[in-house]
């Protein structure tokens, strides 16, 4: 069974559109002092008025400037004309026969963009644990060829404010707020009073391609006053972009994923096009440069399991030797197709023999349950219907259409 639950907005046209107030989701603690202060608290205050304010939208997780009981209602009210506390707008909703939760949303336009855009959300319940899985681009640049999300092309960077607005907008869907009550379809989810225990930048987009938003995003989301998810249960995963991993490593202090899923040059320059600008030689030495890489912080390996592709036990063998050396765990992924593919998922025999080899050389190698399969929100399937926009400003590095 999957659920469908249809909540389409209207598309408005930009002459239609007023102008927008700025949220205070996604400010850290300075610019929530700064906006504070544009509207005229008393500078005596700002300490006391931030670590409200934080503790209600990051803590409890509130929507309305109504419900801050322990704000004055001059100040509530000069809050609600200046600032919204808005998420994302759900356009569907989908859950999985498994439980994962899958959420279309439209986020507010931005700069001359005609049509608001479109990210994709994933929610992935297990017993003991839930992972939220979330965008940090409208599109990509990367042209993966086994990626869905690929043959869509890069419409912008998501802001802090959208990035965080996606942690927001699942705590409210699946009653992760101190008090809150679970949903109707509240099936699969999580034993544990938080359901939502990891973050996994492995949504839309290229993360390393829009760093800063990102970073201070992860900051909000780290914070141990907040929304408090530990540095070790959220992880960034990237396909390569070299330069930025160690500065990555070095201010944000995350766990790291890299998309691999090749061991040689020639046929990882097919399926993940920056090998071309960044090979697999360089990859490599940035992972064992990243900082605080230890057999505690290990970097994980994605390698999706494609037939007769890269799925060989020579490629497992070729895998082990290029790793050596490296603290790594190998996330062995079932290719998940989609519409239009031309690849194939490796048979499952395969996988196992391929998974002993990694295996044999000591690395620990799961091979990653699919997920969301039948609502095309497992690894590989994100893609919002945004393909028809444009980016309205100049393409910052590696943004220009693919690498």
């Amino acid at each position: 069974m999957v659920l469908i639950l249809d909540k389409t907005e209207p598309r408005v046209s930009t002459a239609d559109h007023g102008e927008r107030r700025p949220s205070l989701i996604g400010l850290g603690r300075e610019e929530l002092r700064e906006s504070l202060a544009a509207i005229g608290v008393p500078p005596t205050q700002l300490r006391m008025r931030v670590s409200q304010l934080w503790s209600w939208i990051y803590v409890r997780g509130i929507a309305s400037f109504d419900q801050m009981t322990d704000v004055s209602k001059d100040l509530r009210s000069r809050l609600e004309a200046a600032f919204t506390l808005e998420r994302p707008r759900i356009v569907s909703e989908q859950v999985s026969v498994d439980g994962t939760r899958k959420w279309l949303l439209l986020l507010p336009r931005r700069g001359r963009e005609a049509q608001a855009p479109e990210i994709e959300t994933v929610y992935i319940p297990e017993s003991d644990r839930g992972t939220l899985c979330i965008s940090s681009q409208v599109g990509c640049t990367l042209n993966c060829s086994f990626c869905h999300t690929g043959t869509q092309r890069l419409v912008r960077n998501l802001e802090s404010e959208e990035i965080v607005g996606q942690i927001m907008l699942a705590r409210d869907r699946i009653g992760d707020w101190p008090g809150a009550v679970p949903p109707d379809d509240a099936r699969l989810l999580p034993e544990g009073e938080r359901k939502i225990t990891n973050i996994v930048l492995m949504g839309m987009g290229e993360p390393l391609y829009n760093f800063d938003n990102v970073r201070a995003a992860m900051e909000i989301a780290a914070d141990g006053e907040g929304l408090s998810v530990s540095k070790r249960r959220i992880t960034l995963s990237t396909s390569g972009v070299v330069p930025e991993i160690a500065r990555w490593g070095a201010e944000s202090g995350t766990m790291l994923a890299i998309s691999l899923h090749a061991t040689r040059d020639e046929l990882r320059d097919e399926l993940v096009p920056i090998n071309r600008k960044y090979p697999i030689a360089e990859l490599m030495a940035a992972c064992r440069a990243y900082p605080g890489l230890s057999n505690a912080k290990r970097i994980t390996f994605e390698y999706v399991m494609l037939k007769g592709i890269n799925d060989s036990l020579a490629e497992a063998k070729a895998l082990v030797k290029l790793l050596q050396g490296i603290p790594a765990k190998i996330n062995l992924i079932p290719f998940n197709p989609w519409p239009g593919t031309r690849y194939e998922c490796s048979d499952w025999e395969q996988i196992e023999l391929f998974a002993e080899v990694v295996n044999r050389a000591g690395y620990a190698s799961p091979v990653r349950t699919p997920r969301g399969r039948d609502i095309l929100a497992a690894c590989g399937q994100l893609k919002s219907q945004s393909t028809r926009l444009r980016a309205s400003a100049p393409r910052g590095p590696g943004e220009a259409g693919g690498s």
